[in-house]
């Protein structure tokens, strides 16, 4: 069961904020500030805005974190109030966290790094290793609220959010926790992340246009823009969660992983793994693909990965799929990496509990691969059973998460 969110995007501060925003169609992308980016053949990422780590953390805390690390925390702590689990923890020992994350603490990498090179190995930071190393996302976050259960994390690239959701809930279906903090955090809007995907020819160069940069099954897309954030789910036990009281907000019923076996970057053009994903999460589910009213897609606003989802999304949900609405919610937070799958959970239990689809925005020319109807650009209102998230990774890796209405 979920029973709390919490997100810290490009779109707002919390997941109240984040979804208004989604819901309006507005862009969260704009020129990078956060290093100087003007020689760059890449200028444009979705930043969190306004964020002041030291505000919600304390100066002592924010010291010691890296930024994904600060977002992961933050967010899971909204997530924590909003499913109104006590402090302290009523049994800390039932309680966990698995948190993931892509490429972990660049900013405190390129920082130890140019203290070596200029003033030498004495005036290295201790807080070094621990910053930038990924289980540090978990494991704050376990000193933060005090969860003595399992702690771990989920390192899968852009699927990693969504792998650490599905891992969290099978250990509470295994009876190794009553409740799971689980989700994703990232913030790679730095010197090197994004000269790195710059140079695999990955990001879009729309430079002049931030806001109509990532166009998600656009025949005109160019790549997708680097973001950072985080996402994080509550999940309880059923029987937990009535015996606290808590409001349940939708019920996650289904997991499905699969690898694609293909390439370390490239999506094979099959599809192969992305649907085995969406197949293993129906069946994980015991669900009908019509009862699926709503996809949160990948959606990366990459020529290959848009239209290998739409193929594959086809062919899972057959003559349904013409019912069906997908929509990329990176058209307006950009690629969130690691955070992506946590944050894009948010969207899909919030699109379940309010019956509110976000929108695909800069979606203008149509493009003859991606078929479906990805609710271009303004959001629509439809009262869903069930919803499915998908979130696919270098490496081939693919997950696929189904949300379903609680019932009661």
């Amino acid at each position: 069961m979920v029973t709390g969110l919490g997100a810290i995007t490009p779109l707002g501060l919390d997941h109240t904020q984040s979804w208004a925003a989604a819901l309006a169609g507005r862009s969260g992308i704009s020129h990078i500030t956060r290093f100087d980016a003007s020689a760059f053949p890449v200028r444009i990422a979705g930043e969190v805005k306004g964020f002041d780590p030291i505000e919600r953390l304390g100066k002592k805390a924010a010291r010691q974190m890296d930024r994904f690390i600060q977002l992961a925390v933050v967010a899971a702590q909204e997530a924590a109030a909003h499913a109104g689990l006590p402090q302290p923890l009523a049994d800390p020992t039932r309680v966990g966290v698995l948190v993931g994350v892509g490429l972990c603490g660049l900013e405190t990498l390129e920082e130890a790094q140019d203290t070596l090179r200029e003033k030498g190995v004495k005036r290295v930071s201790p807080f070094v290793i621990p910053r930038l190393i990924a289980n540090l996302a978990p494991g704050q976050i376990s000193i933060a609220l005090g969860a003595r259960g399992p702690n771990l994390g989920s390192v899968s690239a852009c699927a990693s959010g969504a792998h650490s959701i599905g891992e969290a809930a099978r250990h509470i279906r295994w009876g190794d926790a009553d409740v799971m903090i689980a989700g994703g955090a990232e913030a790679t809007i730095t010197s090197l992340g994004i000269a790195g995907f710059a140079a695999m020819r990955a990001l879009s160069t729309r430079n002049d246009d931030p806001a109509a940069a990532s166009r998600p099954f656009d025949r005109e897309r160019d790549g997708f823009v680097c973001a950072e954030g985080a996402g994080i789910l509550v999940l309880e036990s059923l029987e937990h969660a009535r015996r606290r009281g808590a409001e349940i907000l939708a019920e996650l019923v289904g997991y499905g992983q699969a690898s694609d076996a293909y390439h370390m970057t490239k999506p094979d053009p099959s599809g192969l793994g992305p649907e085995a994903a969406m197949r293993l999460a129906l069946k994980d589910a015991a669900l009908d693909p019509r009862l699926v009213g709503y996809v949160n897609a990948h959606g990366t606003s990459t020529a290959f990965n848009d239209a290998v989802e739409s193929q594959a999304i086809r062919r899972v949900f057959g003559a349904a799929a013409d019912q069906l609405w997908v929509s990329s919610t990176k058209s307006m937070t950009g690629h969130m990496l690691g955070a992506a799958g946590g944050v894009e959970a948010v969207f899909t239990v919030l699109s379940l509990l309010h019956g509110e689809i976000p929108p695909t925005i800069n979606y203008e020319h149509p493009d003859p691969d991606c078929d479906l109807d990805y609710v271009p650009n303004v959001a629509r209102a439809r009262r869903l059973d069930a919803a499915l998230s998908n979130s696919f990774g270098f490496g081939g890796t693919n997950v696929s998460l189904i949300f379903r209405r609680y019932r009661g």
